[in-house]
Parts: structure tokens; C-alpha cells; sequence
């Protein structure tokens, strides 16, 4: 009887303990199911967040490596972050013209028949260059009418057959030159001056070039009530047609600033615009900070040092290959 009592105190004992193991685990909430389990998480979690960190180190984004063949391919600029001068403007509007000066108005030197016609609207003449032959009514002799200049027929007034009695036969016009008519408003013409620099613009194709005020005229216009700002254009490449409406940008002064990129090597990156610098490891996309700008050149206020190579010139070529080594990397 004594043994058995004894034994029944034992069992009450040891159920006991593990009721009061359960309460203390309950308190600090982790149940004794679960507490070895917590204990083999936090070497899996530290394990994980490694993991990680490895991860963003091997995707950090590199320069972008590109071989002298390449840039030259794409057409990619350099130039080196260095002081420059803003331009302050004013902006008008005006209109291409040929420059009247190098216009020729060839006629017939005597009445007669058209007997041929070598040229037509559009063509090119040379100095020299015989336009057409007339067969005199007097003379019954043949002669040629000829080109004084360099140039394109703008007109073209005669036919095979026809008397040239005294109209024009042909307008020759030489457009390696043009001219900008600017329309200055009363408010501004103060401010306007022969001499003064233009940046002219044509808004159809971004095509730019810079001239000067040549002329300014002695009477307004009643029309749209403004004077007339005359600009000589330099057109060797023919890329300013007359009847061409386009931006005129009159410069007013000229600020210097210590440093200064060109506005198209401004590109946006992941959320910030940078330029593209160049090193011995690639291009690398460096933040900037800019200030004053006139729309070609921008000042840097941060981010960039004086002599640093940067892409001046089709630098979003740089900024798709980054991406696409970014592609790369993702997959």
C-alpha cells in the first residue's frame, strides 16, 4: 500500500512540472511545439539576408564599355566639362528668303524664236552654262542666253516655239546665302541693332545655325505692325529654303560660367539626369545639378569636375546599352 501511494505522487509530480513547462512557454509565446522550430529560423533568416546582399553587389550597375569603332559607328561626341558663356535672348519669329542680291533675271537679248531650252524648275546652272538658244527675227541668227552665276532655276518663263518678246526667260538664284526676315515689335526694336549675333532655328527639324544682323528696315509693316530685322544665313548645305517659317533667337549679353555641358548629353536615368563620363572602364552615368541654360549649353552647379570627358553627342546610344546590360543581368 505504501508503494503504491508513493508512486501515484511521483506521476502527480512529473504531470505538474510539465503543466507549469507549458504556462512558462505560453507567457513568452512560443509554445513548446514550436520552440525548437523558432530556434532553427534565425540561422535561415541571417543566411537569406547574405544571400541578398551578394545578390545587389553582383548586379551593381558597371560602365558601359563601348570600342572606338563603335562610338565612331554611332556617332558618339566627346567633350570636356569646362567654362563657357550662356547666351541671354530675345525670341522672334521670321521667314527665309533668297538673298536679293544674288538673284539673276535673264532675258532674251533680242526678239526672236525659242529654238531649245535646257533647263527646267529645280536644276542647277553653272556660270556660263547655256539655259537656252533664240533664233533672232532680225538676224535669222541663233544665239544662247547663258547663266552670270552659281546657282538653281527658281523660274522658268519660255517654251520651245514661243516669241521672247521682253518677258524673263529664267530667275537664276545663288542660295549658298539667305536671308531671315525678322519681325521685331515696336517693344523691342530698341533693343535691336545691326551686328548683333542670331541663333536661327527651324522648328520642323531642329536644324540650326547662326547668323547676323545685317540690315534693319527704315519702315513697319502694317500687316502684323512690326519691322523687319534682316539676318544673313550661311545655306552651303541647302538645308534653308526660302518660304521656311522658323525661330529666331536675337542674343541680348553673354554670362560666363566655370563649368558648362552641352544640353543634348543630358539624359534621364533611373530617376535622375546625368551625363555619360568617360573613363578607362567605360561610361559611367553621372548625376547632375544644372542652372542657367540658353538651350545649347547648360551650367553645372554639381556632379561633374572641370577636364572630365563626357558624351556630348548621342549619348542615349550609352544609355540603351546600360539597359540592355541591365536586361541582361535580370534574366
Amino acid at each position: 500500500m505504501k508503494l503504491f501511494l508513493t508512486s501515484i505522487a511521483k506521476k502527480m509530480t512529473l504531470t505538474r512540472l510539465l503543466q507549469l513547462g507549458f504556462l512558462s512557454a505560453t507567457l513568452i509565446g512560443v509554445s513548446p511545439a514550436n520552440a525548437t522550430k523558432e530556434e532553427t529560423k534565425a540561422p535561415v533568416k541571417q543566411e537569406k539576408a547574405h544571400t541578398e546582399i551578394e545578390h545587389d553587389e553582383e548586379h551593381e550597375e558597371k560602365p558601359a564599355a563601348l570600342s572606338d569603332e563603335q562610338m565612331k559607328a554611332a556617332d558618339i561626341k566627346l567633350a570636356q566639362v569646362g567654362p563657357a558663356s550662356i547666351r541671354e535672348t530675345l525670341s522672334f519669329y521670321g521667314t527665309v528668303e533668297a538673298n536679293g542680291e544674288k538673284v539673276q533675271r535673264v532675258g532674251a537679248r533680242f526678239i526672236g524664236t525659242v529654238r531649245s531650252v535646257n533647263k527646267k524648275i529645280g536644276d542647277s546652272v553653272r556660270e556660263g552654262e547655256v539655259l537656252a538658244t533664240v533664233e533672232s527675227n532680225e538676224s535669222l541668227k541663233t544665239y544662247s542666253i547663258t547663266s552670270v552665276l552659281n546657282g538653281v532655276v527658281a523660274e522658268r518663263n519660255i517654251n520651245v516655239g514661243e516669241q521672247t518678246n521682253d518677258k524673263t526667260a529664267f530667275v537664276i538664284v545663288d542660295l549658298s546665302t539667305v536671308w531671315v526676315d525678322v519681325a521685331v515689335f515696336p517693344r523691342d526694336a530698341a533693343k535691336i541693332r545691326v551686328g548683333q549675333a542670331v541663333r536661327v532655328g527651324n522648328p520642323a527639324n531642329d536644324v540650326v545655325a547662326d547668323g547676323e544682323i545685317v540690315s534693319m528696315a527704315a519702315l513697319g509693316t502694317s500687316t502684323n505692325q512690326s519691322l523687319s530685322a534682316r539676318v544673313l544665313l550661311s545655306n552651303t548645305d541647302r538645308q534653308w529654303t526660302p518660304g521656311l517659317f522658323v525661330n529666331a533667337d536675337v542674343v541680348m549679353a553673354k554670362k560666363p560660367v566655370a563649368l558648362a555641358i552641352r544640353n543634348e548629353a543630358l539624359q534621364d536615368h533611373e530617376g535622375k539626369q546625368v551625363v555619360f563620363v568617360k573613363d578607362e572602364d567605360g561610361f559611367e552615368p553621372r548625376p547632375v545639378k544644372v542652372g542657367r541654360t540658353d538651350g545649347e549649353i547648360s551650367e553645372v552647379l554639381s556632379g561633374v569636375k572641370a577636364g572630365e570627358t563626357y558624351a556630348s553627342k548621342n549619348s542615349f546610344i550609352i544609355k540603351a546599352e546600360l539597359g540592355k546590360d541591365g536586361a541582361e543581368h535580370g534574366h
